[in-house]
């Protein structure tokens, strides 16, 4: 993972092979300086459709709300519609100038990710921006529809194959964008393959961590390889530092709840400072693929978008390649970056 520059209000970057792409790809350089890049510096989204998976709440709703503001049309997705509408319903009460559609998606169930996904197809809807950002945290051992422990299952099984089915969408854009939302608490995870499901030895934080870690891997992997064939779309991470959502509260329960309300109320920031982060990687235009996007502050729990680096293990691409390979086991969709239109069910 590389570094960049900070400017005042941007990161500046120089692609490190132009003969391999079009867009910007993150290069080595001088560590980044402070910044406070602010929603204000999100540019005119007029015209751009944008993919924001959990927008009905937290983090997506923020980020569903400034994108809106900017004149983008937004595609909220959300499990529960009633909980969507009026998440959408509060956005549309505002000063937008873009637009909002809200379409049904559980992430918990593959057969329906591939269902949305044929349905934006059918549908010939553009896609400029996928923002992975749905996710479960650390609730009591439980499995998807297909069988896999939950928050594998919906933080990166289900975002992997959105994106390897959107593919061609976003490589028909301009300026396709997948922004991948992953946490700090990657650092503590490793790919338990010896144990995917937690039959034997679940625990919510590791599992947790075990996911975001995931998010890490196929990110980064997915960027070299849409660089390895040319392919004008960037793969960026980002992370919120410690934000107060209803993510820490809708999973956790007994004392672990109660503990994340106390960190919420006490010495969370608030979430409108947490989504800058993946709204700097989804809009700014210097951002560059293979970033990772995190607050500036001390220890990455606060502060305005900086480079952040991942943990060393989540930039092995042998790691990455072999969780590539498994997840399209397990899914049963294979990414064809080499012809977008090809992904298609093992």
């Amino acid at each position: 993972m590389s570094t960049q520059s900070l400017s005042t209000n941007r990161l500046s970057t120089q692609p490190s092979s132009a003969a391999l792409s079009t867009i910007p790809h993150a290069a080595v350089n001088d560590p980044p300086a402070p910044s406070r890049w602010t929603a204000a510096d999100i540019p005119d989204q007029f015209g751009r459709t944008i993919i924001v998976t959990g927008a009905n709440s937290g983090l997506g709703f923020q980020t569903a709300l400034e994108l809106a503001r900017h004149g983008a049309h937004v595609v909220m997705t959300a499990r529960d519609e009633e909980k969507g509408r009026a998440a959408k319903a509060r956005i549309e009460a505002e000063r937008i100038r873009g637009s909002l559609e809200l379409r049904k998606l559980d992430l918990a169930d593959l057969d329906d990710v591939k269902r949305f996904a044929a349905d934006i197809i059918a549908d010939g809807l553009a896609v400029d921006v996928l923002v992975n950002n749905a996710g479960v945290m650390m609730p009591p051992r439980s499995l998807t529809r297909q069988g896999y422990e939950l928050q594998f299952g919906v933080n990166h099984l289900a975002h992997f194959v959105l994106t390897a089915l959107l593919i061609d969408r976003l490589a028909q854009s301009s300026d396709g964008r997948v922004v991948t939302v992953s946490s700090d608490l990657h650092k503590r995870g490793n790919i338990h393959f010896d144990d995917l499901v937690g039959a034997r030895n679940y625990g919510r934080m590791s599992f947790y961590a075990q996911s975001k870690f995931a998010n890490v891997l196929f990110a980064l992997e997915l960027d070299r390889r849409l660089e390895a064939v040319g392919l004008p779309v960037r793969s960026l991470l980002a992370h919120p530092g410690y934000s107060a959502t209803n993510l820490q509260l809708s999973g956790p329960t007994g004392i672990l709840k109660l503990f994340m309300r106390f960190g919420n109320r006490f010495f969370a920031q608030d979430v409108a400072m947490g989504a800058l982060n993946q709204l700097y990687a989804a809009t700014a235009p210097a951002a560059a693929s293979g970033q990772f996007i995190g607050p500036d502050g001390r220890g990455e729990k606060s502060g305005y978008p900086t480079i952040v680096q991942p943990v060393d293990a989540a930039s092995d691409p042998d790691l990455a390649k072999r969780l590539w390979q498994l997840s399209e086991d397990l899914t049963g969709v294979r990414f064809n970056l080499a012809n977008p239109g090809a992904a298609h069910a093992l």
